[in-house]
């Protein structure tokens, strides 16, 4: 009886290994692990540490390298592959543009050496600054909010004998010059904390040679006033103060012959 029962336990082991390797050997294979990602090559970029107003002189609390996918690195940016000392190299230099936190820094909007002379260091190579009286009753025709750095169009009113002679008021305005950045208002020269630029009856603009001869005629004979333009038409390349000029007319009024673009 005893030899029975271990013959039958005997035979219910083998039955469950044998069960036991089938199960085992059933099971589908595993996944093999997947491959590594691929390693985005990196380039480090000098970009700004905070936002940074136009005019400020860069000390290196202001800068910081930021990694770059190098297939993405803008063009004119400065790279710490090609300049790793770029931070001492740019140091003391004055913004000629505003950065907001992260934008890289590019160095035709740098000018070495902070105690450059302020205006001339904002100014494009090729331009002038033209400081001119603009019309005070309404803070600059737009309410006192023309920064330095927005662009304006810049009118032009005189007395008019024709138009006083057909009854009317006897002044005339017309734009002489658009897309003009503005340097300086009155006497600020930026915008700081967010607070509202100074008005005054000054404006400092950035203009060709020969469109600061337009300006000075226009002014000895009547009244100049500016007219902000949004941002997006301030950045319309094709009216801008770098395009090639337009050709100019004279028109002589009281005597006095004023050049004017044409349109």
């Amino acid at each position: 009886m005893k030899v029975a029962r271990f013959a039958v336990l005997g035979v219910a082991l083998v039955a469950g290994l044998a069960a036991a390797y089938l199960a085992s050997s059933s099971k589908p294979p595993e996944a093999p692990p997947p491959p590594p990602a691929p390693t985005v090559a990196t380039d480090d970029v000098l970009v700004a540490a905070r936002e940074l107003t136009f005019g400020t002189v860069l000390t290196p609390a202001d800068m910081r390298w930021q990694s770059w996918p190098k297939a993405n690195v803008p063009e004119g940016v400065i790279r710490k592959s090609a300049s790793p000392d770029a931070v001492n190299e740019v140091n003391n230099s004055m913004l000629r543009s505003n950065f907001s936190d992260g934008e890289p820094f590019r160095r035709e909007r740098l000018v070495k050496g902070g105690n450059s002379n302020f205006m001339a260091a904002m100014l494009t190579p090729g331009m002038r600054a033209v400081s001119i009286n603009i019309e005070a009753s309404g803070n600059n025709t737009a309410g006192g909010f023309i920064l330095p750095n927005d662009h304006v169009d810049v009118l032009h009113t005189i007395h008019d004998d024709a138009t006083a002679k057909a009854g009317g008021d006897g002044y005339v305005t017309e734009p002489i010059l658009t897309n003009i950045r503005v340097l300086a208002i009155g006497q600020t020269v930026q915008e700081k904390n967010n607070e509202r630029v100074v008005s005054g009856t000054s404006a400092t603009l950035e203009v060709t040679p020969r469109q600061a001869s337009i300006l000075i005629l226009a002014q000895r004979i009547g009244q100049l006033s500016l007219i902000l333009r949004s941002m997006a038409d301030s950045n319309n390349e094709s009216e801008t103060t770098g395009r090639p000029e337009q050709p100019v007319k004279t028109i002589v009024k009281y005597g006095v012959a004023l050049q004017v673009q044409s349109h």
